[in-house]
């Protein structure tokens, strides 16, 4: 005899299956919004001071006007501040081809040449496509063992988890987006970290 038959109680139609797709997203919800603001919150971080081998920009989109889009602009201006401070000799730009050219490397150091860092400061890390990827290639090229990570508030949390697989030690600092842009790409990482950890199992 089936378990249908004995327990026809559990049979669910489409409605009932709806109803329990909202519950569980009611449910859920505040769940996922809190770990929004706690990787937002967790990556307000000043300056580590020290002495690092490299800071490490994660990369981020090419606008179709083949400029680096604003938040990458930002995290190539923070990471260049670091520089100047004197946080590491060299600047290692990550990313590579998206749906515009130039790669994401090569956009973020048209800035960093403009605010004064000459290119024997510079490392171009233009084929990765993510974020474990912009770890895993900027590990083939550099000797670096201590990094600073610069990149987005809420990005940070899995920019040190990933880095740390390919670098001894990992500091993220956040530079601060607009606050509609950091709640989205909070949400994106509450789910895109959900996803590390059961793909790491």
């Amino acid at each position: 005899m089936s378990s249908d038959r004995l327990l026809p109680s559990l049979k669910c139609g489409k409605r009932c299956r709806s109803l329990l797709a909202a519950g569980a997203a009611i449910v859920g919800f505040p769940i996922w919004a809190a770990a929004a603001v706690v990787l937002d919150a967790n990556g307000h971080r000043p300056d580590p001071g020290g002495q690092w081998d490299a800071i490490v920009v994660a990369g981020c989109k090419v606008n179709p006007d083949r400029r680096a889009s604003l938040s990458l602009v930002r995290r190539t201006t923070r990471a260049v501040a670091l520089w100047q401070a004197g946080r590491a000799p060299v600047i290692v730009l990550t990313g590579g081809s998206g749906e515009w050219p130039p790669t994401e490397a090569e956009a973020a150091a048209v800035i960093a040449r403009n605010l004064g860092v000459p290119d024997r400061n510079l490392i171009l890390e233009s084929r990765s496509i993510n974020t474990a990827e912009n770890a895993r290639f900027a590990s083939q090229l550099t000797p670096a063992k201590r990094v600073i990570v610069v990149t987005d508030t809420y990005h940070v949390f899995r920019c040190e988890w990933l880095f740390r697989q390919y670098f001894d030690t990992v500091v993220g600092v956040g530079v601060v987006s607009p606050l509609a842009q950091r709640a989205v790409g909070a949400f994106r990482e509450a789910i895109a970290i959900a996803y590390y950890s059961i793909a790491s199992l």
